[in-house]
């Protein structure tokens, strides 16, 4: 099974984009614009569906900060950038809302395709990485985009620092137990500003210094005192919400009296399957407990576990 914004396809000429000719020529009547704004996509008013735009159509905005996606090997070579409209003026943006709209891509993605998804995902996390990084880390200067918005160059002469998107990395797994009903179980938790009802599985991001191996072990006793042992590695999910990559884990719970950390987690509890199969979806209004948002990978472990049966 391909996760949710983990199918981008894009050639990313990571060696010719480094060059500013090559880059002019890309800015065709081929190419196709992807606009942000807030950390929303633009998507058609009438169907949701993703609206990438002809140069023709962004022709009023400034493309010197356009960030530069990739080639389309499938499609002529299609060149896409994106845009962040953020901080452009008003009125320009108004000019786009009367063909589409910004929305949450999380709210959109169940109904794309994956590689668009993904797509979209790529142009919101380096729009967010660049409204964030606005000034250099070492000396305060303002920077300013460049290798074709792969980085950010501090613009003091005597400094040109060079920063780069950051990913940070953050495990997520799935603890099993099988209990002296014979029945195993599974661990899930749920954060205190979700929808009621709505459980999942632990995560949390990875130190300096640990293995992940180390960092899920650490993480699920922290949020629950539960120790795991034999820490198996499944797949692994990019999350530009804002900037992380997930790598999920499975792994065997040796203990079971569940102690939550309130700091961490809400509440934390047991479930076998039976009773997972009996959940409701996320954004369901009937009461009840629900499982995550089918986009994410940590519905991609529950419903992983529950198929692998007692």
């Amino acid at each position: 099974m391909m996760l949710k914004y983990s199918e981008m396809l894009l050639d990313r000429a990571s060696n010719q984009r480094k060059s500013p000719e090559w880059l002019a020529t890309q800015k065709n009547n081929n190419s196709r614009w992807v606009l942000t704004h807030a950390d929303q996509n633009y998507f058609s008013q009438a169907d949701n569906a993703p609206l990438f735009l002809t140069l023709e159509a962004v022709q009023q905005l400034n493309l010197e900060d356009a960030v530069f996606l990739g080639l389309d090997e499938n499609n002529d070579n299609t060149p896409y950038f994106a845009l962040d409209l953020t901080h452009v003026d008003d009125v320009l943006v108004a000019a786009f809302l009367l063909e589409g709209e910004f929305s949450d891509l999380r709210k959109v993605a169940v109904i794309l395709d994956n590689q668009s998804a993904s797509l979209l995902a790529l142009a919101r996390g380096l729009g967010f990485w660049h409204r964030s990084h606005g000034f250099c880390g070492r000396c305060g200067t303002a920077n300013k985009s460049a290798t074709a918005g792969h980085a950010r160059l501090c613009t003091n002469p005597d400094c040109q620092h060079q920063t780069f998107p950051r990913t940070d990395p953050a495990v997520i797994m799935i603890v099993r137990k099988q209990f002296p009903d014979g029945i195993e179980r599974c661990l899930l938790g749920r954060q205190v500003e979700w929808p009621e009802g709505v459980y999942s599985t632990l995560a949390g991001f990875v130190d300096p210094g640990e293995t992940l191996e180390t960092a899920v072990a650490r993480e699920v006793q922290e949020e629950s005192g539960i120790s795991v042992t034999n820490v198996q590695y499944l797949a692994s999910q990019p999350w530009p919400f804002p900037s992380s990559i997930m790598l999920g884990f499975i792994a065997d719970a040796s203990s079971d009296d569940i102690q939550v950390d309130k700091h961490e987690i809400d509440d934390a509890r047991w479930f076998s399957r039976v009773e997972i199969q009996a959940f409701g979806e996320w954004g369901d209004e009937a009461p009840g407990f629900k499982v995550p948002r089918v986009d994410s990978i940590s519905r991609y472990l529950i419903d992983h576990w529950v198929s692998l049966g007692d």
